[in-house]
């Protein structure tokens, strides 16, 4: 693939890698999966780039950079722009002190992270350590280019819940309820675990909640205009002084935007696709998306060496 030359505004992507791996136990955004030593990331940014994205914005940590860079920056050179933010406790509106704790807050805070690194683009923002396949990245690429960057308008794109879980252990979703393809409500689930044939099961308060295996889930595959960083700020603000130096509190991005869409001050149009996850949560889960990887290969999605 040659280098991308779109416009300015052809849709840019966040990738989301300062995640510190703790269920999985190491680095997982670097662990190779593919048969030539093709990391997660490579498939998805080779995709991100057949799609039509610009360039990419990857939010890591200060303590991985070297290591990160070193394994993803040779594969890239070339083909599509790069640049890094840095997602660090001291990073905090005007007027806030940083929390004396040893890990940022969560996935709304790492796209904080990188106002300063979008350019007036709308956006897409994905996980580094999932697999989300083509027809995803399609999907999100088609509808940011016919978003208007000034507008409170936001699509995601969601996979069917059955396509979503692991084999080794419970994990966590966002569970989607749509309505006329639109986004209504999106509530942070954790401890889904498969159920039967093809459903699920996960806690609650007054014992298990059972799913049909075909609801809608969010996997942080969204799309956003540069609009997104002033609600963000906005509910940092709030966010700090009640829950900011809690050891184990998160400033979760599908939390704020389901309080955007409470509020009617956004629009989140629903894309589903029709691609099975593939993810690296567990130990044991990096074979089973290795096996996935081959399987691709072998109907011609990708080839054996990616990257010639």
């Amino acid at each position: 693939m040659k280098l991308n030359t779109q416009n300015a505004k052809a849709p840019a992507l966040v990738v989301l890698a300062a995640g510190i791996g703790r269920r999985y136990g190491g680095l997982k955004q670097i662990e190779p999966v593919g048969p030539s030593g093709e990391i997660v990331i490579d498939y998805s940014i080779f995709d991100a780039i057949a799609a039509g994205f610009s360039r990419v914005v990857f939010v890591i940590r200060r303590d991985i950079e070297d290591s990160f860079r070193s394994t993803i920056e040779p594969h890239f050179a070339g083909r599509i722009p790069i640049s890094y933010a840095f997602q660090e406790t001291q990073d905090v509106p005007a007027g806030f002190a940083h929390a004396a704790r040893s890990k940022p807050w969560g996935t709304g805070h790492a796209l904080y992270a990188c106002r300063h690194e979008i350019h007036g683009e709308p956006f897409g923002v994905i996980n580094a350590d999932d697999f989300y396949g083509r027809r995803s990245f399609e999907l999100l690429a088609s509808r940011l280019k016919s978003i208007a960057a000034e507008e409170d308008h936001y699509c995601l794109v969601g996979f069917v819940l059955r396509n979503t879980l692991s084999e080794h252990g419970p994990v966590s979703r966002g569970v989607c309820e749509v309505r006329d393809g639109r986004l209504v409500s999106v509530t942070e689930r954790h401890k889904i675990v498969p159920h039967g044939q093809g459903g699920a099961t996960c806690p609650a308060a007054d014992g298990n909640t059972l799913f049909s295996g075909d609801e809608i889930v969010s996997m942080n595959l969204w799309g956003f205009t540069p609009n997104i960083f002033a609600h963000l700020d906005n509910a940092f603000r709030r966010f700090l002084p009640a829950e900011g130096s809690k050891p184990d509190s998160e400033f979760m991005l599908p939390a704020v935007v389901d309080e955007l869409i409470h509020a009617v001050r956004a629009r989140v149009d629903v894309l589903t696709s029709p691609e099975k996850w593939l993810g690296v949560t567990y130990p044991d889960d990096k074979a089973r998306v290795a096996e996935g990887v081959r399987g691709l290969i072998r109907r011609g999605i990708y080839s054996e060496q990616l990257w010639t």
